[in-house]
Order: structure tokens, then sequence, then C-alpha cells
């Protein structure tokens, strides 16, 4: 195997830990507060440094390290040493900055991201936000560091970074339960620096020196200012995105941000558990075949990518729709969460489900858009689905309250991927629109009757079995399980190439094994 493969390997393999911890996090949160005021008001004061400042952050990480190389063959290592302090210290600077300036204008800062905040939920909402926003400035040095790293071909250890947050959040979590509240936000602030000092022993290992110094004349300072203009703006409309749906479901009823940041959660857990590892493997792949003179291999390897990414999220989208309420109830109802808790969470999945193949096939379509130098159509489509999302936010939420602006989301994903495909086609020409189509009703008419089978195998056994947590769990198991066979067995009928590559791949992993 070689060294990139066994990077990917072993990064999806971090990832995929990491994941599975913070979904962990997640479950000991509805646990402890289920879909309450104190619930609400972390998630939101959690989410305010997230908006305000990742944008800077992944705009400068994604940057540094093109200039790093740069600088690394131009000047060796001297120069890229310089080159990482003067970045790094002035990200300091600038944390400080907005961080300070968003301490003393937190009344009004969280009167924009939770509007509907009133009394005491407002107060409490200001005063968790004044100790969390000073983690921001951890959050830009662990980007910073996490490129240092990978730069140095280190990719494992920056994978590892959830780890210690959310050990640290899950905490601070029991223990603002039976000490003090505000154990809560304190250990927010304490999880984000840890991503930032848990880096730095294994940054120094592989020659970083830190140096105070900062020049705000240097080139590679302005040529960074040029390039982190359309990751920016394209970074800062999904975030404005994100902070539009958690202010409009402060306005609803307690609960509402609760169950969409719940529901949220399950859906990032499915799309970057399965989509992050799919896109870090074929991006390298996009980038390498888009460089070669014949595009007919490129397009096809487009074709096999986009269907690969269909065939999992398709059957995953139906499941998510008639299982909603028990996969809500397993994973989560237990102490604070309540049955309340569970309805709400299980409408905003079974919503966010619709639009699970968008958000699955946009990571992709996005890095081949990056691999054929084009930054501006991924940028352009962001924007428009930001006012898609506003305008049917605005529209549902009317009918459907907190499941509207889960329906919105969805709605929107798709729409803009239509629109990428739509403009793929204009730049690189027919890349198999005619067969991802009939991949696409293939699968939605074997999700159909999977999701038929599995919903009827789940009633069947819960009226047999009964009610209580393991034979929900029972009940819910044997469901997915009856689902996931008539689904692989309709694939295999209908002969879907990706199938058979799988198929092929598992038939010579076994072979190998008895040799």
């Amino acid at each position: 195997m070689s060294k990139v493969a066994k990077a990917t390997v072993g990064l999806m393999a971090v990832t995929m830990m990491s994941k599975v911890l913070g979904f962990g996090r997640e479950l000991v949160l509805g646990a402890l507060y289920g879909a309450s005021m104190y619930s609400d008001i972390f998630i939101a004061a959690s989410n305010i440094p997230k908006v305000l400042f990742t944008i800077v952050a992944t705009a400068l990480a994604t940057t540094f390290i093109p200039l790093y190389y740069e600088n690394l063959r131009e000047g060796g290592e001297d120069k890229a040493l310089r080159f990482s302090n003067n970045i790094l210290n002035i990200t300091i600077v600038l944390g400080i900055i907005l961080s300070t300036i968003s301490f003393i204008f937190a009344e009004e800062i969280v009167k924009i991201f939770a509007m509907g905040f009133e009394g005491e939920t407002f107060r409490q909402a200001v005063i968790f936000t004044r100790i969390i926003i000073f983690g921001a400035i951890f959050t830009g040095l662990s980007d910073i560091m996490k490129s240092y790293l990978q730069s140095k071909n280190c990719f494992v250890v920056p994978g590892l970074n959830g780890i210690p947050y959310n050990i640290i959040l899950i905490t601070a979590m029991i223990l603002s339960v039976k000490i003090n509240i505000y154990i809560l936000p304190v250990g927010a602030l304490l999880a984000m620096a840890s991503q930032f000092f848990y880096q730095v022993p294994f940054a120094y290992k592989k020659g970083y020196k830190y140096k105070v110094f900062i020049d705000l004349k240097d080139e590679n300072v302005r040529r960074m200012l040029i390039l982190v203009a359309p990751i920016v703006i394209g970074v800062a409309v999904d975030q404005i995105n994100i902070m539009v749906d958690k202010t409009l479901a402060s306005t609803l009823a307690e609960g509402s941000i609760s169950a969409l940041n719940y529901a949220d959660r399950l859906k990032g857990f499915v799309t970057g558990m399965f989509i992050a590892s799919i896109s870090a493997v074929v991006y390298p792949q996009f980038s390498r075949l888009s460089s070669l003179e014949d595009k007919t291999e490129f397009k096809d390897f487009i074709r096999k990518s986009i269907n690969s990414v269909i065939i999992i999220i398709m059957p995953m989208t139906f499941g998510a729709i008639v299982l909603a309420k028990p996969i809500v109830r397993v994973l989560f109802e237990r102490g604070a969460f309540d049955e309340r808790a569970t309805a709400m969470t299980a409408s905003a999945l079974a919503f966010y489900a619709i639009g699970l193949i968008g958000v699955g096939l946009r990571d992709i379509m996005t890095k081949m858009f990056y691999s054929v130098q084009d930054t501006k159509t991924p940028m352009i489509n962001a924007g428009i689905a930001v006012i898609m999302n506003i305008c049917m936010n605005l529209i549902f939420i009317r009918f459907l309250d907190h499941r509207g602006l889960a329906l919105a989301t969805s709605l929107s994903s798709i729409i803009c991927i239509i629109l990428l495909m739509i403009s793929l086609r204009r730049k690189i020409g027919d890349f198999g629109q005619k067969n991802i189509a009939i991949v696409l009703v293939k699968t939605f008419s074997s999700s159909v009757i999977m999701a038929v089978v599995a919903r009827l195998v789940y009633d069947l056994l819960k009226g047999i079995l009964g009610v209580g947590f393991i034979m929900e769990m029972i009940s819910l198991g044997c469901a997915i399980a009856a689902g996931a066979i008539v689904y692989a067995g309709f694939m295999l009928i209908l002969k879907i190439d990706e199938i058979s590559i799988i198929t092929d791949m598992v038939k010579s992993k076994i072979k190998k094994k008895n040799n």
C-alpha cells in the first residue's frame, strides 16, 4: 500500500472515531438536557463563534499549505517557518480583536443569532456567549496548526483533535448538571483550546519552532488575502445559512433549536462518515485525471463517483424517513429527552433526510470543479442556495414550524445539485448523465421497496415484542437488516456497474485471505 493510500485509510479511521465520539456527545447532551431552554442556549451560544470565526479560520487554513510549500521551495525550512509564525501570530491578533469586540457587543450579537430569546433565556445566552467566544482564538490557531502538520505529511494527528474536544465537552456536560450550569460554556471554551494545544507537541516534533513575529507587509500575506476571497465568500454564505435557520428556530416553540440540532447531527453523522471518506479518496484522482489531455477517463470517474454516492445515500434517505421516530427513540430518548423531544427531532430528521442526496453530492461536485480550477461556480452556487433556503424558510415555517426549516434546507440542496450538474455539463461536456439518471431511477425504486419492507418488519416485531429499550432496539435492528438485504438484492438483480465493482473487490479480498 502506498503512503498516500495508508494516510487516506488512517484518516478515514480516525475520522470515524471522532464522528462516533462526537455523536456520543450529542447523546449525552440529549440525555441530560433534552430539548430544553438550556440546550437551546448552549447550542445557540456555541454556534456564534463558529459562524463569526470559522469563515476566517477556514480560509486561512485552506490557503496556508500551497503558500507554505512555495516558501519551502524558495527559501528552505527557515523561510517556511518564518511564514508559518507570521500567519500564526496574525491569527492570534485577529482572534483577540474579534473576540473582544464580540464580548463587548454580546447582547447585540445574541439578538441577531437568537432573536426569539427573551427574559432569562436571553440573559443566560449572553453569559454563555461571553464565556465561549474566546474559544474562537483557539479555533483559528488549531486550523493553522492542522495545516502545518498536513504540510509535513502528518494527517492522522490533526484528524484526532476532535477526541480531546469531545471528551472535555462530555465531561463538562455531566459536571454542569451535578455542580453548576456555567461549567457547560467553560467546558466548551476549554474543549476548543484543547484542539490547538493537543497538536503543538507533534508540530514541534516535525520541526516547528515558535517565534513572536508579525510582518503585515510580507508578500505572502498579500497573496493570501487574494486567495482567500472566494473561499471566504463560500464559507460565509454557508454560515449565514446556519445562522438564519437557528435565528428563525429561536422564534418557535421551546426545544425547536435543539430538535433541529439533534436531527442535523444525525444527518451530519451519515454524510461525514461516508461522503467525507469518498471525497478524501476521489479528490486526488479528480486532480490527476483532469490534467490529462484526454478527458474520457476523467468523465468516466466523475460518473462512477456520482453513482457511488447515489447508491449509498438513497437507501439511507428512505430508511431515515420511515424509521425516523424509532431511530431517535433508540439513540436519544432517555433522561431529560422525553417523548415530546423525540417527536420534534424525528419529524425534523424525516424532512432533513429528503435532502441527503443533495448534501451527499455537493461535496463531491465541489471537488470536481476545484479539480478543473474553477472555484467561482461553487461559490455562486452556495449563494443561490442561501437565497433559496431563506425564501423557502419564510414560506414553510408558517405551516410546518421547525420541520419547515428542515424541508427548506433539503429542497435548496437538491436544486443546487441540479444546477451544479448543469454547470458541469457546460464546462466539460457529457459525463454520463443518462447513465446517472438510470442509476437514480433504479436506486430510487429499490429504496422505496426497501423502506416498505423495513417499516413492515419494524411494525410486526414491535407488535410482537412490545415496548422497552431492548425490544425497540431489536425491532429497529431487524428492520434495518431486512431493508439492507432487500436493497442489496435489488441492486444485484438490476446489475448496476458500481455494485459489480464492490462485489468484485470483496471477492478478491476473500481470495487473498484464502491464499
